[in-house]
């Protein structure tokens, strides 16, 4: 089986040629603490014995300065896919994206919540976000969410008007699933299935909120499973922005997910991020 990491990220050591310039004006703490440059975490997959890896933006250190990840899609077309960030809100959001995919990377993110900006961004929705989206809409590209379970309505009135883009959820967006099945509180989420196009990341803040309060990891993946299909779930490491060795993320996760059939297995660790990113570092 290929593994395909869905979630990386990369830190250039050199601060003159790729400035920080952080989404909210302040820097994540692991960036600083532990980052991890091309190389590093090409010898990271090689450690793991990880095929492939998308390279995603760090928005809490470059912003919408995508040129490290391109940098890496340059030195590493067959070990990388790239997902940069925009502004989706910008008069020039469009011209963003063609410039972005004319370098070879895969789809977009929209940064709407993190660490350094807790809570959910209002401006998820907005009218002036509607050309990026219908952009994305038009040419295939596939759109990742960082986002918080409390903004899944806006994102259902977008795919309501937009119903053929694909998109990407960043850690399940975040739920709560401390009540244990039949998981009301993460309805939202469960519900959200019902659009075709909606795919879910399971990293290791995910798995790790499913074994919180009532739930437990093979509930929340059965019920998962059943909702979405294994070929709408991805792995993603986060690495390095989760501590520890890449080799550790992945025997964990493996681990965890091992309560599913193999087959399912397979789909969430390669083959449905396989064609949610068919051939994406290629220009």
């Amino acid at each position: 089986m290929d593994i395909i990491d869905t979630h990386t990220h990369v830190i250039s050591p050199d601060a003159e040629q790729y400035p920080v310039d952080p989404i909210g004006g302040k820097q994540s703490e692991w960036s600083k603490a532990h980052p991890v440059d091309i190389e590093g975490l090409v010898r990271a997959l090689d450690d793991a014995g990880i095929a492939k890896a998308v390279v995603v933006q760090a928005s809490t250190v470059y912003g919408h300065d995508n040129r490290y990840v391109a940098e890496a899609l340059r030195r590493h077309p067959d070990r990388f896919a790239g997902v940069y960030s925009i502004d989706a809100m910008a008069p020039d959001a469009v011209e963003r994206i063609d410039h972005w995919q004319g370098l070879g990377f895969s789809g977009f993110r929209l940064f709407t919540t993190g660490t350094t900006m807790p809570g959910q961004a209002d401006w998820l929705g907005h009218e002036d976000s509607f050309p990026a989206w219908a952009h994305a809409e038009q040419h295939d590209i596939p759109v990742c969410l960082q986002m918080t379970i409390q903004g899944l309505p806006k994102l259902r009135e977008l795919l309501d008007r937009f119903p053929k883009v694909r998109v990407l959820l960043d850690h399940c967006a975040r739920p709560d699933l401390s009540d244990g099945r039949p998981y009301r509180l993460a309805k939202d989420l469960f519900d959200l299935a019902a659009y075709p196009g909606v795919h879910l990341k399971l990293t290791h803040r995910a798995l790790a909120a499913a074994e919180k309060g009532a739930s437990t990891v093979k509930d929340f993946l059965t019920d998962l499973v059943a909702a979405y299909g294994a070929n709408r779930l991805v792995w993603g490491s986060n690495f390095p922005a989760a501590e520890g060795r890449l080799p550790d993320l992945l025997a964990e996760a493996r681990e965890t997910v091992s309560v599913l059939p193999d087959a399912d297995v397979r789909q969430i660790f390669g083959g449905t991020a396989a064609v949610f990113y068919p051939g994406g570092n290629r220009a």
